[in-house]
């Protein structure tokens, strides 16, 4: 099936709703408009472009915050009037400095939970000239409980990885990874390597956490790709240990 842009059904504004979803955790994290132009450089970039209702504009995903997102699938629903784009966002995806736009949640008791911690300040990003007494407080990181896991996760995780090595279920990202080979999965641990620094060398609890199972998660990927079980790196730490 050949693929044309006049095949999606844009409205009268010549506008079509594009939803944003991480490709490793599946999280929405956006809802944004694109024109025509817009999915085309979306399409030949590799990155993600918008058309701007109130500035009447395109605009880069990241053109001033960084938080780029890289583009690994695009799909569209059965009317072709919506577009569903699955990306690996670096950094934060909202402008209010959270990872994901949908961070409020209606409580049963109608009540407005914020969810999550921001991944940065928006006034060190964009500039906040609104007075010191109308800023939002800054809020004091939380307490976390710790938690102690055995290796059975690493191996659970793994044993996925291997079927996917195998079976390469369509739309899947792990099975992405395999099709595009080793230097694909290589250029993943290092980006995911530099992102643990980053969200380190910030001081971001939460993204050095998620950071940090990407890169094992992609480690994994390496070692499937390479032939190598994960009980020999279990062994050569107990060799280590000695």
């Amino acid at each position: 099936m050949a693929f044309n842009l006049d095949r999606f059904k844009f409205d009268a504004q010549g506008l079509i709703p594009a939803i944003i979803q991480d490709s490793r955790t599946n999280e929405v994290l956006m809802l944004a408009y694109m024109n025509k132009e817009a999915l085309a450089k979306t399409l030949t970039s590799g990155q993600t472009w918008f058309y701007s209702r109130s500035r009447q504009r395109l605009w880069h995903k990241g053109e001033t915050s960084g938080n780029i997102q890289e583009v690994d699938e695009v799909y569209f629903d059965c009317d072709a009037d919506a577009l569903l784009i699955k990306v690996r966002q670096h950094g934060a995806a909202c402008h209010e400095g959270y990872k994901s736009c949908f961070h409020y949640r209606i409580e049963p008791d109608g009540r407005v939970a914020l969810v999550g911690q921001p991944a940065f300040d928006p006034a060190d990003v964009y500039g906040d000239r609104r007075p010191p007494d109308q800023l939002p407080p800054k809020k004091e990181p939380e307490e976390r409980p710790v938690c102690i896991c055995s290796s059975s996760i690493l191996e659970e995780v793994f044993d996925v990885v291997l079927d996917r090595k195998r079976n390469r279920p369509p739309g899947a990202y792990t099975t992405y990874l395999f099709d595009k080979g080793l230097d694909t999965i290589l250029r993943k641990v290092s980006e995911e390597a530099m992102e643990v620094i980053l969200a380190a060398k910030n001081h971001r609890h939460e993204e050095v956490v998620k950071e940090a199972a990407d890169l094992i998660y992609h480690l994994l990927v390496l070692l499937a790709a390479e032939g190598v079980g994960i009980h020999e790196v279990f062994e050569e730490l107990r060799e280590r240990r000695k």
